[in-house]
């Protein structure tokens, strides 16, 4: 399948490897756990990439930016699922380490990339 320019961006595939690395920790956690803070936390860390995927998808800037702002949300929400998910030991030191840098990366390339959307002119774009 051929890659879309959304799919190129770094801020793009930092939220895929964000995801993956949920998806695999949460799913060898036990079903209370799974059911719980697992599935709030694997959507949270999806809805990060879907949001930048839809926004680019809607070809305005400013439905890109609206969707960006919710991805960010869906960023901040992930961070506190995985809080939740560590002071509740469900998560490793391994794997908050491998985490962690993930999340603090992809924060401000997130808030720098809405920025940049924020200062284009004009409504369409050619994504």
């Amino acid at each position: 399948m051929e890659k879309t320019n959304f799919e190129k961006l770094q801020v793009y595939r930092l939220s895929e490897r964000l995801s993956d690395q949920i998806w695999r920790a949460v799913c060898r956690w036990d079903t209370l756990a799974r059911d719980t803070v697992g599935k709030q936390l694997i959507r949270a860390g999806d809805s990060i990439g879907a949001n930048r995927a839809e926004g680019s998808g809607r070809g305005t800037n400013p439905d890109l930016r609206r969707f960006l702002r919710m991805a960010r949300g869906s960023l901040y929400e992930t961070k506190h699922w995985l809080r939740r998910a560590y002071r509740r030991k469900l998560l490793t030191e391994k794997q908050v380490n491998d985490l962690v840098p993930i999340v603090g990366e992809l924060t401000p390339k997130l808030n720098a990339y809405l920025r940049a959307i924020g200062t284009q002119k004009g409504s369409k774009r050619n994504e």
